[in-house]
């Protein structure tokens, strides 16, 4: 391995500490090394913070070293005013004289724009470097840049014989989750829920679970729960109404409920794409990454459209002989991982 793949592998290492923080900024590493060592790392801070170059720069504790470093960067360093200032600028006023990307920035404010910055101050640039694991690690941003809509994670547990859900007179008194998966299963789930933007449920599923959507059994930001009612049949005395994080309801009535603080309205055609609309509709909120939990059919929408990036299916233990069948779905499997009791695939569509 050479020694500049071997730094990018560092940045990329470091870029996921911003995971489920810094969007809808990328999760960007950052190494500086002068010599045969390392002088400096940073990763992208919450959004709004400095960015990974910055707070690498401002790690080193002897900036002299700087005017005969390398800095090496999973993504393009921008060159425009944002929330903060351009990174390029810093680079070059601290007298970097080389910098090593991993791959360009493909929004449209940089693109470009940041590595020709460099190189006419007189900075050496070197780019791409593991351009197909820079390109893996940084997919979110990437897909909500380049394809316009946030990268779409399926998600569902299934019985061992195939059910997502059971027949309905197995469920008992109030709405409440039916679970096929164990504990650490669910533990897991709830730590993908901070770690991505959006998670997103069907009415059906809302009415029969009266789900919270939120990360209570891991630390970490809830997500934005995004809900499809096309008729806002789900009662306003359940969770997703409750205001412990911002939701946002997708419904075609013109009958709206009082306003409530952190409960917003999206008009969107039902008799259109769905899943379409829904992607167009979270890229418009600037919602990079979301998890489709369900139900059946709002699945089922996404894998018709073709617009999923990622599966992760949890097979259980026990069978449930009848219900509600799980949907149908073709990948690529990545990875296939016990939790706990029950068996975890993911597949990714190819």
């Amino acid at each position: 391995m050479k020694i500049q793949e071997k730094y990018i592998l560092r940045c990329i290492e470091l870029g996921k500490n911003g995971l489920g923080t810094t969007a809808p900024n990328p999760m960007v590493g950052c190494v500086i090394t002068a010599g045969e060592r390392i002088i400096g790392e940073g990763f992208t801070s919450p959004y709004g913070g400095p960015h990974a170059e910055v707070n690498a720069i401002h790690s080193v504790s002897h900036p002299e070293l700087l005017k005969e470093a390398t800095l090496y960067v999973s993504l393009e360093p921008c060159a425009h005013h944002g929330k903060t200032p351009p990174c390029t600028d810093l680079i070059i006023g601290s007298g970097i004289p080389r910098v090593v990307i991993g791959i360009k920035d493909p929004h449209s404010k940089v693109a470009g724009k940041g590595i020709a910055k460099l190189k006419a101050a007189g900075v050496e640039v070197v780019c791409p470097v593991l351009e197909r694991e820079c390109r893996e690690h940084h997919k979110r941003f990437l897909t909500f840049m380049e394809k316009k809509r946030p990268y779409v994670i399926l998600k569902w547990a299934e019985s061992a014989d195939g059910f997502i859900a059971p027949e309905k007179e197995l469920r008992e008194g109030e709405p409440e989750p039916f679970w096929i998966s164990d504990r650490y299963s669910r533990q897991l789930v709830h730590q993908w829920r901070t770690e991505e933007q959006a998670i997103l449920v069907g009415t059906t599923t809302a009415v029969e679970d009266n789900p919270r959507l939120t990360p209570r059994h891991w630390a970490g930001k809830a997500p934005l729960r995004v809900v499809v009612d096309r008729q806002l049949k789900i009662p306003q005395e359940y969770h997703l109404y409750d205001g412990t994080a911002p939701t946002v309801f997708l419904t075609e009535t013109n009958q709206l409920p009082e306003p409530r603080e952190g409960i917003h309205y999206e008009k969107i055609d039902f008799s259109g794409n769905l899943a379409l609309q829904v992607c167009e509709r979270l890229h418009e909120l600037e919602v990079q990454s979301v998890i489709v939990e369900g139900g059946r059919k709002t699945l089922c929408s996404f894998i018709k459209a073709g617009f999923w990036d990622e599966a992760r299916i949890f097979t259980g233990r026990f069978p449930l002989k009848n219900g509600l069948k799980s949907p149908e779905i073709e990948g690529k499997e990545v990875s296939r991982t016990k939790i706990g009791g029950d068996l975890l695939r993911i597949l990714e569509n190819d």
